[in-house]
């Protein structure tokens, strides 16, 4: 009877405004909330037809949806582990009381922005209890080549604040004038010294101890120099034994000729103007320049002096800060002044984010069928955007249009309340018939 499909349409237009209501109420509890995504109610009409010359109402149907794919404004922080990602992809975040109950494969959630901070056991956690994920890195700062369709590779960022961390030396370039006078006829045969400190495995400090010695001719000069290398981490062994020929052409003068290797020590490569020292820790790379290039060892004048000494390698050193670059790499700095890469943060992309619909806690997310198969990117390539530091995203309510919504709402249940009402005194004016 179409005066009940009346009825019927018209409760059906109070449930259906109830639940666009529903989500109005958590859009705008939510426009402060860091990286919420609104919800949005969709009406679809329900036809059941026309039979005889009679119209039978269906009523309203509503679906209500997370728009995931549309995010809010960024904002900036002053905290170097608030992040955000600009254009496409998630942060991999976990429960962080999964990691405290020893759970070697905790679960991936995604988020869009967070607010990271160490806790008591060094890791990046927010105030809601999500933890962040990344690839560790190797002990060279190198990230391996972890599978990408899996959240198998990834584990909690952990910043080891009170690990103490020093680096070795593994490089030297030395760049030192010396004087043309002393190889001569009728030098002194003056030997000139120096000393480079380096850092050993275990951070202390060691000394690379050069002499370079002229060879004074009978006649003319030899331009002509032998360099002797020892190491006080081997006792002051000779580990480095070279013998220099410097040019005196016009053009090429004071640049070096030739480079004799005589044992012990590495043989030297003119390709890289280097040799390898093996030192009490390991190899050392150890540079003099190419031959007939400016910026190594050269010999112009009467003065010695060191005039470049590069090296790599730092003392011990404790952690100071950490910040996120835009391709997601976690560095650590240290006191010292050297600096490590310890993670790697990947954004994990989905072809349909709005498929994600089963919405967790603290504005996290997880991949369903409907969303399609997840892949992590490294951030700033292929689709995925960039992971930007120092910056949250801000809620994607607009509470302007979400008030204006509620009007709209509100008008449209007072309307359906009145079908019910209405249907009501007509059935109450057909009972009055039997009357």
């Amino acid at each position: 009877m179409s005066i009940s499909s009346s009825l019927n349409a018209g409760v059906a237009g109070l449930n259906a405004n109830a639940t666009r209501l529903a989500t109005i109420s958590d859009n705008i509890a939510n426009s402060a909330t860091y990286g919420y995504r609104r919800v949005e109610t969709d009406f679809q009409s329900m036809v059941t037809g026309a039979k005889g010359g009679k119209y039978s109402a269906g009523g309203v149907q509503a679906n209500s949806y997370r728009l995931i794919d549309e995010g809010g404004s960024l904002t900036p922080t002053t905290n170097p582990t608030d992040l955000a990602v600009r254009g496409r992809g998630f942060i991999p975040v976990t429960a962080a009381t999964a990691i405290k109950a020893g759970d070697t494969s905790p679960p991936m959630m995604l988020a869009t922005t967070g607010s990271f901070r160490p806790d008591a056991d060094g890791y990046l956690v927010t105030e809601g209890g999500l933890a962040l994920m990344g690839w560790p890195a190797s002990a060279d700062g190198s990230i391996p080549n972890y599978p990408r369709d899996t959240d198998t590779g990834l584990s909690p960022v952990r910043l080891l604040t009170s690990q103490l961390v020093g680096s070795p030396t593994t490089s030297v370039d030395l760049g030192v004038n010396l004087p043309a006078t002393s190889t001569v006829a009728g030098a002194a045969g003056t030997m000139e010294t120096l000393s480079i400190e380096y850092h050993g495995n275990l951070g202390q400090a060691e000394t690379l101890s050069i002499e370079f010695t002229p060879t004074v001719p009978a006649a003319g000069a030899s331009n002509e120099w032998q360099m002797v290398i020892r190491d006080s981490a081997s006792g002051g062994a000779i580990i480095g034994d070279y013998t220099m020929t410097f040019d005196d052409g016009r053009t090429t003068g004071g640049l070096l000729q030739a480079v004799v290797s005589n044992p012990p020590g590495g043989a030297y490569d003119p390709l890289t103007g280097s040799a390898i020292l093996n030192v009490a820790g390991g190899p050392l790379e150890f540079s003099i320049g190419m031959i007939g290039t400016e910026g190594g060892m050269s010999q112009l004048g009467d003065d010695y002096a060191p005039l470049n000494i590069d090296k790599d390698g730092a003392p011990v050193g404790s952690m100071t800060s950490v910040e996120v670059d835009n391709n997601g790499y976690v560095h650590a700095y240290f006191d010292t002044g050297i600096t490590r890469t310890i993670a790697q943060i990947p954004l994990v992309d989905v072809p349909n984010p709005n498929g994600m619909g089963i919405s967790l806690d603290f504005q996290t997310y997880v991949p369903s069928n409907e969303s399609g198969p997840y892949f992590m990117w490294d951030a700033g390539t292929g689709p995925s955007g960039e992971l930007l530091s120092y910056v949250r995203e801000e809620s994607a309510t607009d509470v302007a249009g979400e008030l204006t919504d509620m009007i709209q709402t509100q008008r449209a249940y007072s309307t359906n309340a009145k079908v019910i009402q209405t249907v009501d005194e007509m059935l109450q004016e057909t009972t009055n018939i039997k009357r």
